[in-house]
């Protein structure tokens, strides 16, 4: 009796924010139609055509070259361009704008509904561990555009004690024999700051001696740092980790004996950094070398295989350790966790402006293969791929066999750190209708929000988030200082 008097605010809120949500969407078309009749039908058929030619238009400036890519950049802006200018003749601007928000309210409700359902997402453990002794840092001074200069990590890291390596710029340095000279050493916990290629390089060797690793968060981008919760604006705050700090038990990936911390590409993007003006140039080397690719004029062909899956001939390979969120626009390029035991696969196939289209009208185009496997092979039909491995340029002999070795990295973090947002849930639309028309008590926390137990929020993948989300830990748990597996 007490359970259910506590949950009745609770349903009673789901169930208006998922009316709510369905007035925002009705109102969102209605408006149009209101206020210019027939004209604003025909304005709500124009709005997803000119997101489909501007679509296609960018598939065919990336496919394309010369005069065709130059009336593919006109196309690209004309479309948008159009539909404001035709909305502004109507005098409707005001109507684009309200639907606009009605939208993003419906959004917004409809998440807020989805997501106060009483489930709550299942958050990795943190294990209390002594701190180390004899701490070994390798620092990149290059990297972030010198980050750790700015932010005076080595002067922080020798007051805590630990032993700091500078890399030399001038001197390429191998930072896996680095890192197995300090083990050899005494070291016992290995860090580094710089780049996720390098970070990878190190964390293998942590975890082949079953040693924690420390993430500095100190390169451009630094997407390991970013989903373990760590603050990239502040890569000095990584090191509170030495003396305040509990351990995160994560995942690794390999392709073949190569580890990795984010990602393999495949395909298109393995190739693009490859080429010698990558560094330099990033948008015009990919515009010179992605037209060849995308047309299979360049490269091999690629078959791959994810635990009994095939997608053929694809133009582009992604492979992640653990899945990178594709249900929420805000969160992509995210991971919801790293401790899942799974690779993630996204494989993209495209060849021609309407399947380009398709990729960002439709929630399941034919063109975009999402899988998560333990296992993912990767074969062409030339001897040799290129791989982009953490951003790093690679060449590997075809097959590559993808992995995943669950659980056997120690990350050490620091106690306080921002954290990961919780993934947001996919929002459905049935749901919400069924949401919105239960009464009483039959909204219950746990089931499908209609009264069903066991319904979509409960199983795998449902909308309800996804367990093991990597933020504000719960629970803290106490492990021997060597030990770097946890059930």
């Amino acid at each position: 009796m007490g359970t259910t008097t506590r949950h009745r605010p609770l349903h009673r809120r789901q169930r208006w924010a998922a009316r709510a949500a369905l007035t925002a969407v009705a109102l969102a078309v209605l408006l149009p139609l209101v206020r210019s009749g027939a004209g604003g039908l025909v304005l709500l058929v124009a709005a997803p055509v000119a997101l489909a030619l501007t679509a296609a238009a960018l598939w065919w400036v990336l496919s394309r070259r010369g005069a065709a890519r130059a009336g593919a950049v006109l196309l690209a802006v004309a479309a948008p361009v159009t539909l404001i200018t035709v909305f502004a003749a109507q005098n409707l601007l005001w109507v684009l704008a309200g639907s606009v928000c009605l939208w993003g309210v419906a959004v917004w409700c409809g998440r807020y509904a989805l997501r106060s359902s009483g489930l709550r997402p299942v958050r990795v453990k943190e294990h209390r561990t002594p701190p180390p002794r004899r701490p070994f840092l390798i620092l990149n001074p290059l990297s972030g555009g010198g980050k750790v200069e700015k932010f005076a990590v080595r002067e922080k890291a020798e007051r805590l004690g630990a032993r700091v390596v500078l890399l030399d710029p001038d001197r390429p340095q191998d930072v896996t024999a680095l890192a197995r000279e300090a083990v050899a050493d005494g070291a016992d916990l290995l860090g580094v700051a710089g780049g996720d290629g390098t970070q990878a390089l190190v964390a293998a060797v942590a975890a082949e001696h079953g040693l924690p690793f420390l993430v500095i968060a100190a390169g451009t981008r630094n997407h390991f740092a970013m989903d373990l919760g760590l603050s990239r604006d502040d890569p000095a705050a990584c090191l509170d980790a030495l003396t305040d700090g509990v351990e995160l038990h994560v995942d690794l990936g390999f392709a073949d004996d190569r580890p990795f911390v984010n990602n393999a590409s495949f395909g298109a993007y393995g190739a693009v950094v490859q080429s010698p003006g990558y560094r330099d140039d990033k948008v015009a080397t990919a515009l010179e070398v992605l037209p060849d690719l995308l047309t299979r004029q360049r490269g091999p062909r690629l078959t791959v295989h994810a635990d009994g899956t095939e997608v053929t001939d694809p133009q582009a390979v992604l492979v992640s350790n653990n899945p990178y969120r594709t249900g929420d626009p805000f969160g992509l390029g995210r991971r919801a966790r790293l401790n899942s035991g799974r690779l993630g696969l996204l494989a993209v196939k495209v060849d021609s402006g309407l399947e380009a289209a398709e990729l960002l009208l439709d929630p399941q185009p034919r063109g975009l293969a999402v899988e998560t496997a333990r296992e993912v092979v990767v074969e062409g039909d030339e001897p040799e791929l290129d791989v982009g491995l953490d951003g790093e340029a690679v060449v590997m002999r075809s097959p590559v066999r993808c992995r995943i070795a669950r659980r056997a990295l120690r990350v050490r973090v620091p106690r306080e750190r921002p954290g990961v947002p919780d993934a947001q849930p996919r929002l459905n639309w049935r749901r919400l209708s069924r949401l919105a028309t239960t009464v009483g008590r039959t909204a219950a926390p746990g089931g499908d929000g209609a009264g069903r137990p066991g319904g979509e929020a409960c199983r795998p993948g449902g909308t309800a988030g996804h367990p093991g989300d990597v933020a504000r830990p719960r629970r803290v748990e106490k492990s021997p200082p060597a030990s770097h597996t946890e059930g």
